[in-house]
């Protein structure tokens, strides 16, 4: 029986993206199960890894993309006794989730409940992890504190919005106007980055708060010049925590000006007693998931109790098959999205 997956042979545009046929369907090994995969997640880090700038990602070549997925076990390799077959699982795979097929280990795979939308659930390993880790895992954000959300019309800005309102935050998101709408769906205020000076609007968004103008906490995503921003958005005492590099994905800035960025960040969290007792950090969630794995799991198990419960509601823009990968990448590196693109591999075109 063929099957098929997304293959990348050189790194660049969309157009590298390739929709392959494989004649023989791979068996799990050692430790690893082959997933039948339900919904493969798509997002910009999809493409940073295709354009061959993603720093945990290098290859080799050729590969197939694809950073989270849901899919049922259908086969158990050797010495695995969890999952089992039929079971339902989602995954951080960083790369492989655009196929009909991957083959994982199976320490990593987090059970998902019976009864949940599998293109919904695709949302949870990356976008709503990431979110959710950096809202409780890195400070907890009290209810009532507000937070700034960089890019916030994305899939892990509304997944921070989503939380937001779950956890009784007040947010401020930063996207282009035409996605305002996007962003104020779920109670938050936004701000159109390219209308003046953001930081002056967070400042006077937030005149007259308890603590002083600006916001408890501020995620990040763009990096290098963009977080002195960020930064300066920040009320006495606040947190800035950078999660990406966008600007260097893209080729807006190059990597001595991402990494002076990342110098930045550490010097204001290292003399934050200069800067009003203002902190920074720096989250990355495959880097997270390593060292701490009960976490990762826990707070996977969370979430997908709260997508269960209703009390989430991921956006899913579309559901399209694996022939649809160069549209939908087309369609990620425009920006502005306001919810995640969902691969479905098993649709027909």
């Amino acid at each position: 029986m063929t099957w098929q997956n997304i293959r990348i042979s050189r790194f660049g545009g969309p157009e590298v993206l390739e929709l392959a046929e494989q004649p023989t369907i791979p068996d799990p090994g050692p430790g690893d199960v082959r997933i039948k995969v339900l919904a493969a997640g798509t997002g910009f880090t999809d493409s940073f890894i295709r354009r061959g700038r993603y720093p945990d990602f290098k290859g080799p070549l050729p590969f197939t993309p694809g950073y989270d997925l849901v899919g049922v076990v259908e086969k158990t390799g050797p010495g695995v006794t969890e999952p089992r077959a039929g079971d339902l699982v989602a995954d951080l795979c960083v790369v492989g989730g655009y196929a009909q097929y991957a083959i994982r280990p199976a320490r990593f795979l987090v059970p998902v409940p019976d009864g949940l939308d599998p293109a919904e659930a695709v949302c949870i390993p990356l976008a709503y992890l990431t979110a959710f880790q950096m809202l409780t895992r890195i400070r907890r954000i009290p209810p009532g504190a507000t937070i700034l959300v960089i890019g916030a019309s994305g899939s892990v800005g509304t997944a921070f919005l989503d939380l937001a309102r779950h956890l009784g935050l007040k947010a401020i998101g930063t996207c282009s106007a035409a996605k305002m709408p996007v962003v104020e769906r779920f109670g938050a205020v936004a701000i159109d980055y390219r209308a003046g000076d953001f930081v002056a609007t967070v400042r006077q968004i937030t005149a007259g708060r308890n603590g002083g103008a600006g916001v408890d906490a501020a995620f990040d995503a763009i990096g290098g010049a963009h977080f002195a921003r960020s930064f300066a958005c920040l009320a006495s005492g606040g947190l800035l925590v950078g999660y990406g590099t966008q600007t260097m994905a893209v080729g807006g800035e190059g990597l001595l000006a991402a990494g002076l960025g990342l110098a930045r960040l550490n010097l204001w969290g290292a003399l934050s007693f200069l800067y009003g007792g203002r902190k920074t950090a720096w989250f990355s969630i495959t880097a997270r998931r390593f060292t701490h794995p009960d976490e990762f799991k826990a707070d996977m198990a969370t979430l997908f109790g709260l997508l269960r419960d209703g009390a989430i509601h991921p956006v899913v823009i579309d559901r399209l098959p694996l022939a649809a990968a160069r549209d939908v990448h087309t369609r990620i590196d425009a920006g502005g999205l306001g919810g995640k693109i969902v691969l479905l591999p098993w649709a027909t075109p």
